[in-house]
């Protein structure tokens, strides 16, 4: 009955107009990298929710660490997600040139593993870095060795987006899927032992989720790594053979493409992060509130997030194929596909703000009544701007498919940064409207970024006649 079912849907392909077989393509892709995105991401959510119950403080804390961790781990991101485009081009002109491919994978991994470790010493310096922003004491003190625990587990992260994007080119991408379910999985159980002290071990709060966290990105990306090589098709490409040869040319390219990507995407995370720090100087319910608000609208954004990567590898491909007009269809149906994910999350959190809140924190606690009364004012304006991040990021992605990685990143930065946080800490500090003014800052940033990215695809993709 499978295999009826399997030759049943090959057939449709073949018979469908190439816009429903670049749909198809998008989704045997997109599908298996969206789930993962959102399950890969659950690890946070898992995280905040149980350190929730520690208090608003720690919760706090808990937000200003991942906030100073993910500086470091965005700035890394741009060499794994260099990786994608070098080695969908590849595939797209030879399907079977693996020497080029495996030399891209290869150097992403040595560019992540080298510069990670170095660049963490800073986090030695993350209350100093805290206080220095406004943060109160007590959260600033909490959240330094929270992030020195997660520190370790930042090359394996990285390491596994490399490997993620590797297997979406070359269309494995649910076995990630079923790796970081089972992570997740472990994560939780970890939290449970380590946050409370379970079990007889000792309760070790905010550093017992950074060091769950880190052992959970290991186990990860090693399984990734035997899995690879496994499987028949990963093996073929030898990625780990002579693995510690250098190859200093394409480790040089992986950091030249990578570098703008770093920025393009430091610019949102910082946008939001510093977003943070202004809250913070507001107060600590507000910062808590925050918190938990950017959680759920960040939990949105996996979906389109992971379509709009598996649009990156669909539009490298059809530019290593040389096809424009594979191109043109490929953009279109990744910001199609982004902005349906998204909506479909973003209009049951803003119709239920008040369930959403109640998951996050103990409504029963009277400690907990003026962050649950901020968190349903935000999720509405998070939901509203949901839909412009889904644009921005499908039209960034598929940039990036490109390798058009420079002029999208002046687009960010002006988009963030000279329109969106000059609006956002006005109306934040500025006005009555205090916090939520922060959150109508950022929905004014994310629709700079949908018009500007849009137009930059529109352009780069157009008939040269």
């Amino acid at each position: 009955m499978t295999a009826k079912i399997d030759n049943t849907s090959e057939a449709i392909r073949k018979s469908a107009s190439p816009w429903r077989k670049e749909f198809f393509a998008l989704m045997t892709i997109g599908l298996p990298m969206a789930a993962t995105q959102l399950v890969q991401f659950s690890i946070n959510i898992v995280d905040v929710v149980m350190i929730g119950q520690l208090g608003p403080t720690h919760l706090a804390a808990g937000g200003l660490g991942l906030v100073l961790f993910y500086f470091l781990f965005v700035a890394g991101m741009g060499p794994a997600v260099a990786t994608s485009p070098m080695v969908s081009q590849a595939l797209g002109a030879d399907g079977d040139d693996v020497r080029d491919a495996r030399r891209s994978v290869r150097m992403g991994l040595w560019v992540v593993g080298i510069a990670a470790p170095i660049c963490s010493l800073v986090y030695f310096f993350a209350e100093e870095f805290a206080l220095m922003l406004g943060q109160p004491a007590d959260v600033a003190a909490l959240a330094e060795p929270y992030v020195i625990a997660l520190v370790p587990g930042l090359p394996f992260a990285l390491g596994v987006i490399v490997l993620r994007n590797f297997l979406a080119a070359i269309e494995r991408a649910r076995a990630p899927l079923y790796f970081i379910i089972a992570t997740t999985a472990l994560n939780t159980l970890l939290n449970y032992l380590l946050i409370y002290g379970n079990w007889g071990l000792p309760r070790l709060e905010l550093v017992g989720a950074g060091i769950a966290s880190s052992i959970s990105h290991a186990v990860g990306f090693f399984a990734l790594v035997i899995y690879i090589n496994w499987e028949a098709r990963a093996k073929r490409f030898n990625l780990f053979q002579r693995f510690f040869n250098p190859d200093w040319p394409r480790f040089i390219e992986v950091a030249r493409l990578g570098w703008p990507i770093s920025i393009t995407i430091g610019f949102e995370a910082m946008l939001f992060n510093a977003s943070l720090f202004l809250v913070g100087r507001i107060g600590i319910d507000e910062m808590a509130a925050y918190q938990v608000a950017l959680n759920v609208a960040a939990a949105a954004f996996m979906m389109p997030l992971g379509l709009s990567m598996a649009g990156s590898v669909r539009v490298g491909l059809m530019a290593g194929a040389k096809d424009l007009q594979g191109v043109r269809r490929a953009s279109v149906m990744t910001l199609l596909c982004s902005v349906g994910a998204i909506m479909a999350v973003a209009i049951p959190v803003m119709l239920f703000p008040n369930k959403i809140a109640g998951f996050y924190l103990d409504e029963s606690s009277p400690s907990n009544t003026a962050v649950l009364a901020l968190v349903v004012l935000f999720l509405p304006i998070a939901a509203a701007f949901a839909l412009f991040d889904a644009i921005q990021v499908a039209a960034a992605q598929a940039l990036r498919g490109l390798k058009d990685v420079r002029v999208p990143m002046i687009l960010t930065g002006i988009s963030y940064w000279v329109i969106g946080f000059p609006v956002a800490a006005w109306l934040g500090l500025g006005t009555p409207l205090g916090a939520v003014g922060v959150w109508w800052g950022l929905l004014v940033a994310l629709l700079a970024a949908s018009i500007t990215l849009g137009w930059r695809l529109w352009l780069v993709t157009r008939d040269p006649a």
